[in-house]
């Protein structure tokens, strides 16, 4: 599963963790995706979303018609 937000495009960050002697080592900072089942009436079936917790906000938000409308508008595959 690819640390990647389908609604939000949320996606790692890169910088560096620093200790108390101040040396510098490469980390990476994971967004919070999750694996989420939504009922879509207009499709009678269930879709299987990537998303992270800010997606799952706007999805509750905006409904989920209007996310699915948008990826599907923007090519992705669901």
């Amino acid at each position: 599963m690819s640390a990647r937000c389908q609604v939000t495009g949320a996606q790692p960050g890169f910088g560096h963790s620093i200790s108390h002697s101040h040396r510098r080592t490469k980390r990476r900072f994971d967004p919070n995706i999750q694996r989420k089942r939504y009922w879509v009436p207009s499709l009678g079936r269930t879709v299987t979303l990537t998303v992270s917790a800010r997606g799952i906000k706007t999805i509750d938000k905006r409904g989920i018609e209007a996310v699915v409308a948008g990826l599907r508008a923007r090519g992705e595959r669901i």
